[in-house]
């Protein structure tokens, strides 16, 4: 096992392996920006390394500070976290080429899994069903306009390189293509460096189902049930949940072989995510591979009891999985409710919930200060029950019981989502946000 990691991430993710390296007498070295200068992590971590500026650029995705950091550390590994560096291929190829170990898949297949377009391809030829669309990356509006008429309005335009719902723009007419292909070809070359595009039948308002699997460097490789991420504002998460309440044993067994499959195709070894659609006939198709592990990674945890950050570090150690397929057993229900800061600023005051079946995953106290630089979650309420409705109303307990002054933040908000009825029936889809949250905004300035 590893006697030295080095953690190129921030926030509650960073806190979250400093905490599992600490269980497994493992010494952590945080690399962080001045802005984290006061950060948990870095208060909490073994050695601390201030590797740049605010600028997440000139700090958290600075390859050669953090490669530099770790060979002076003499760190064993890097464990990347996710966002910043996590999918980045030629980061994990620097690891590789400087004999450090990056904790997540081979650079390889973090490249073939990245562009969308070559692990939809992979996926066809492994027979994973996958939604219509192109089977190349789209080389002009021309060829644009002649599949979309093919495979018929709406359609769905994706970055190639895309993430994070970046470089995606549907257009549902012949009439909205063209604006839709070139905004997000520029949106993509802005973010990705990369602006190839393809396209897929846009399935209306679909449920996100995500199945998490782990596989080791043995070839060993199982699912750990489903997660539903349907709820989302601007294919932004907002809250997960498990086992997904629109699917039955019988689809969830195939859902989770088709992920085992897909896996395997890709050669893949660490935890990660299969990404699917359903549509309302329950047929399911895979959209991504997310190589690395997910914020909403605690929910899997919460109703299997598995640390997934523990098998990620042993897997990348050259340790074989745990636990075989018959040792999961889903008996909880559990949901993360993420809490995002809505402006910036000094948490004055901050009391988190607590009490049985109430997990917090945060990195911020009374007097932190709420940068501007990076993502706006400040921290995600993980609750479980023996069944949905009692973890349901444990969230909104728990979300009675958050205190946040200071800053304005979502919490209110998604305590009132609780009480909506189609998220009580549970058969929500992807576009509840666009339908109901002014609902929910209505309820909150009428006091209710």
């Amino acid at each position: 096992m590893f006697k030295r990691i080095l953690i190129a991430n921030r926030g509650e993710i960073a806190l979250r392996i400093i905490r599992c390296c600490r269980e497994m007498d493992i010494e952590s070295v945080i690399v962080y920006s001045q802005a984290d200068d006061k950060s948990l992590p870095v208060i909490m971590a073994t050695h601390a390394v201030c590797i740049g500026p605010a600028k997440a650029t000139k700090s958290y995705l600075n390859q050669e500070a953090i490669i530099e950091t770790a060979i002076k550390m003499k760190c064993d590994a890097i464990h990347p976290g996710y966002g910043f560096l996590s999918e980045n291929a030629e980061f994990a190829r620097k690891c590789e080429d400087n004999g450090i170990v990056f904790i997540g898949p081979s650079s390889d297949i973090i490249k073939n899994m990245g562009d969308k377009q070559s692990a939809r391809k992979l996926m066809i030829e492994n027979d994973v069903p996958v939604v219509p669309g192109s089977k190349n990356i789209l080389t002009s509006i021309e060829e644009a306009k002649d599949l979309a008429k093919e495979i018929g309005y709406p359609v769905l335009l994706k970055a190639s390189a895309g993430g994070g719902g970046k470089g995606m723009r549907k257009a549902y007419s012949k009439e909205e293509l063209e604006h839709a292909y070139n905004t997000a070809k520029a949106e993509a070359k802005a973010a990705f460096g990369n602006d190839d595009m393809y396209m897929e039948k846009l399935i209306i308002n679909p449920h996100h189902i995500e199945f998490q699997i782990l596989a080791d460097k043995c070839g060993n490789t199982i699912y750990l049930g489903e997660r539903d991420c349907s709820i989302q504002k601007n294919n932004q998460k907002l809250l997960e949940e498990a086992p997904s309440n629109i699917l039955d044993e019988g689809l969830r067994a195939k859902m989770g072989e088709v992920a085992v499959r897909a896996a395997k195709a890709a050669k893949y070894f660490s935890a990660g995510t299969i990404e699917f659609v359903v549509d309302e006939a329950k047929n399911f198709y895979f959209i991504e591979m997310n190589t690395r592990i997910q914020v909403e990674h605690p929910v899997t945890e919460e109703i299997t009891g598995i640390d997934l950050i523990r098998e990620q570090l042993r897997i990348a150690a050259g340790m074989k999985l745990s636990i075989s397929q018959e040792d999961i057993v889903i008996q909880k229900h559990a949901i993360e409710c993420r809490i995002n800061a809505l402006t910036p600023g000094t948490i004055n005051f901050l009391h988190f919930p607590c009490g049985y079946g109430v997990r917090v995953e945060s990195h911020v106290y009374t007097g932190y200060e709420v940068s501007p630089y990076y993502d706006s979650m400040i921290g995600k309420i993980i609750v479980s029950g023996n069944t949905r409705l009692e973890a349901i109303r444990r969230l909104r307990r728990a979300l009675e019981e958050l205190i946040i002054e200071g800053i304005d933040s979502n919490f209110e908000f998604m305590h009132l989502l609780t009480y909506h009825p189609v998220f009580l029936k549970g058969n929500y889809d992807t576009g509840f946000w666009e339908k109901h949250h002014e609902t929910i905004e209505n309820w909150d300035r009428e006091g209710k």
